[in-house]
């Protein structure tokens, strides 16, 4: 069997940990669900006494005390029992998903496989801009001004940059439906605790949500936990598979543990923009879905012309819930490096599991959980640092590219517009 999905000794000592606990904890309350199950048939048998006392007018007092502080022992083993409960499922949440077969053994992204890459490293007969001199440039992205607003990693999209960014979301959105697989959605932008905790966001990684308190709501950190949960606790009939759903929404998250990485432009955000592709399918169909999805995903570059590459990731960088998963990354001329602009999981019966998503085999009317996949379709951040950084020219200015422009209406970033 391949190691857990985070390899490093800490995650699998932690592991085992929480499920070595959860065992001990569920044999420890086997005595008192027993000891609970005793008082309840002597609570039992008291009521019969009583009701017999009762019957020949007799004098019931002692019986009946003794009976109802029986009630207050079996009131409290129930509230013990509950507390239990819920400290093993708060252990088994925190339990991640095993890898596929198929996903590489690794401790960190330098164990990663490259799987194919598409196109060419952009050149040039000039020195590139980066994409922070081009925005401030250009006048199309404000930093500061968003900065003043909410705070650092919130940016403001200007003029022609507006224009782009919301171009760029069409351009996903009918690109995915005009493949006639995925239906467009439109979900809310925040979720309560049930639909964060079936996609696996909870219990592990509250610090990184931003949370309502009042109402105990979360802004979402991306469109795959409300898309997904809106088919928590149903039963699918498997006419239905493989459902494929598309949807933009804003991502909010706090980046809690990203102190000390490159938090420059466009690169990590507070919020940002992303059209996200959830799938649910057939367990023996899943992962030919995973591969359509991640194509799905790349085909967006291929039409804008952008250069990446799609890399497996090892049991060690796979994220918390994923049985697979692959990164999409594209190459950013200025900042000379990959950047991620897409993740596409196969999180197999994982999520399903936590939300309750269940089909109903037609052979034998059997109800069986759903593998749920997703992927982004994709982000527009780093996707706009590598295409202001592709397509820019020696005057300054930056080309839209030829699929992007019945969307922009124009077709060249100018210092005084667009042309």
């Amino acid at each position: 069997m391949k190691p857990l999905c985070a390899a490093d000794s800490k995650c699998v000592v932690q592991t085992m940990q929480n499920c070595w606990m959860a065992c001990l904890i569920l044999i420890a309350s086997a005595a008192l669900i027993e000891n609970t199950d005793s008082l309840k048939a002597k609570r039992n048998e008291l009521s019969a006494q009583i009701a017999e006392v009762s019957k020949r007018k007799e004098d019931a007092t002692a019986l009946k005390d003794q009976s109802r502080a029986i009630g207050d022992e079996i009131a409290h083993g129930d509230a013990d029992l509950k507390e239990i409960e819920k400290d093993i499922e708060t252990r088994l949440m925190l339990i991640p998903n095993l890898p596929h077969e198929s996903v590489p053994f690794g401790k960190s992204a330098e164990e990663n496989v490259v799987v194919r890459e598409w196109g060419k490293k952009p050149t040039f007969d000039f020195k590139p801009k980066d994409h922070l001199t081009l925005g401030k440039s250009l006048g199309i992205c404000d930093f500061e001004r968003g900065t003043k607003i909410a705070g650092s990693g919130f940016p403001v999209y200007r003029a022609a940059g507006a224009i782009l960014e919301r171009s760029l979301l069409n351009f996903f959105l009918e690109t995915h439906r005009e493949r006639g697989t995925y239906t467009e959605v439109s979900v809310p932008f925040v979720v309560n605790r049930e639909s964060i905790t079936g996609t696996g966001q909870l219990p592990k990684f509250e610090e990184d949500l931003y949370r309502c308190d009042t109402d105990d709501l979360f802004l979402i950190p991306t469109a795959e936990v409300p898309i997904t949960n809106m088919h928590r606790d149903e039963i699918l009939s498997e006419s239905e598979l493989p459902l494929c759903y598309c949807g933009y929404t804003p991502c909010f998250r706090r980046e809690a543990g990203s102190y000390g990485k490159d938090t420059r432009g466009f690169l990590r955000l507070h919020q940002f923009d992303k059209v996200e592709m959830v799938k649910f399918a057939k367990p023996d169909e899943s992962y030919a879905e995973h591969e359509k999805l991640t194509a799905d995903a790349t085909h967006i570059l291929e039409l804008l012309g952008i250069h990446y590459r799609v890399i497996l990731l090892c049991s060690g960088d796979m994220g918390f819930g994923a049985a697979k998963c692959y990164d999409i990354e594209i190459w950013s001329p200025c900042e000379e490096k990959w950047l991620e602009v897409s993740s596409c999981s196969n999180f197999e019966s994982f999520q399903a599991r936590r939300a309750g998503v269940r089909y109903r085999r037609s052979d034998n009317n059997k109800p069986e959980f759903v593998h749920t996949l997703n992927g982004s379709g994709l982000a527009t951040p780093r996707l706009l640092v590598a295409l202001l950084e592709t397509f820019q020219n020696d005057d300054g200015t930056v080309s839209i590219p030829d699929v992007l422009k019945k969307y922009t209406g124009f077709s060249l970033i100018t210092q005084n517009g667009m042309k």
